[in-house]
């Protein structure tokens, strides 16, 4: 990648299961493709992928290093690298793309699959455990952690939803109101009647012992015993490439609070900028891997409608002008044969 000599079809900047799905649909499709890749999965903490169908446990890297190979097979380019900036060249028909490390290419269409960031409470202990018994999904991981202890610490008013949702997977658990919202009398109904214990006072951090956490330490200094603590990350996408090209994330609201951000898209993953699509996380905040590869495999096949479509313009144009330039010739010559003869031109 040096000084912007190579032009592809297609560029995508993030190769996770959105990226690598849409650079394979589009490499299948005969497009010339290149991934480049940050090599920061959101899942990388995770041990492995879940309700991703025939792939059902699959460590986060072998799915990537699988779906790599199989773009790769039918001609996609795969680099690593950081993209730090995107913009639209003069004349509009192409993008140039920029890599930390100085290097650029130039793309006609773009698909940013760059994913999101889960900003986490500043909970001592909390970072340390995410993605292992420090979770927020429970269709991701509640089955790993079922029938254990299971803290839920209120961070938002979306807490008494997490906790009942929670209780499908384990009868024993323990909401932390924290400095969350008090919940109404009909929720704690609620809550009563599933069997859910409600804990006041401010969650100080976790209780790790070793490899593993046993337990939520209240500002008191009371510790609750917990096999398993659930929190709501602020989901942040992870769109600054997109900043030059005048994209900006849009705040999801969810009971009053703000969920996090995400860029605007139809359903096939166009954005209001002609030309650049998204897909996956960063477009959809609540997607996981298998709807990601879903969402990143229907922008690869929309960008190729877009690409034949123009593609097909461009022909038209093409076969049009030997026709106009012979018959610009043919009127010259029938203006200078009048004019040899006396005769007034007409127009």
């Amino acid at each position: 990648m040096s000084d912007m000599t190579q032009t592809y079809d297609v560029v995508v900047v993030g190769g996770g299961a959105a990226g690598l799905s849409g650079a394979l649909a589009l490499a299948r499709a005969r497009r010339s493709v290149l991934v480049i890749d940050a090599g920061s999965p959101r899942n990388a903490p995770a041990s492995h992928v879940h309700n991703y169908l025939g792939r059902e446990g699959a460590p986060p890297s072998e799915l990537v290093a699988a779906g790599r190979m199989e773009a790769a097979r039918y001609g996609a380019e795969i680099t690593e690298g950081e993209v730090t900036s995107a913009e639209r060249l003069p004349g509009g028909a192409e993008f140039r793309v920029v890599r930390a490390d100085g290097g650029a290419v130039t793309a006609r269409r773009l698909l940013v699959t760059t994913g999101l960031v889960d900003e986490l409470p500043p909970l001592p202990g909390l970072a340390e455990r995410w993605g292992h018994d420090v979770l927020h999904c429970p269709y991701c991981h509640g089955w790993e952690v079922r029938d254990a202890a299971i803290g839920i610490v209120a961070l938002t008013p979306m807490a008494v939803h997490q906790a009942l949702l929670w209780r499908q997977w384990s009868p024993d658990i323990t909401l932390f109101l924290n400095d969350g919202p008090e919940p109404g009398e009909e929720e704690y109904e609620q809550l009563a009647a599933r069997g859910i214990a409600v804990v006041d006072g401010e969650v100080a951090g976790l209780e790790v012992s070793g490899d593993r956490l046993t337990g939520v330490r209240l500002a008191g200094g009371r510790v609750v015993p917990r096999e398993a603590v659930v929190v709501q990350p602020r989901f942040t996408a992870r769109s600054g490439v997109l900043d030059g090209l005048g994209l900006r994330a849009t705040p999801l609201e969810m009971g009053g609070h703000t969920l996090g951000t995400y860029i605007a898209a139809d359903p096939t993953g166009a954005t209001e900028v002609p030309g650049v699509w998204v897909a996956g996380n960063v477009a959809s905040l609540m997607e996981q891997v298998i709807g990601s590869a879903a969402a990143g495999l229907k922008a690869g096949g929309a960008v190729n409608a877009d690409l034949v479509a123009e593609d097909t313009r461009r022909a038209v144009e093409a076969r049009r002008a030997p026709f106009s330039a012979e018959a610009e010739r043919q009127v010259c010559e029938k203006t200078l044969g009048n004019r040899r003869h006396g005769l007034q031109e007409t127009r």
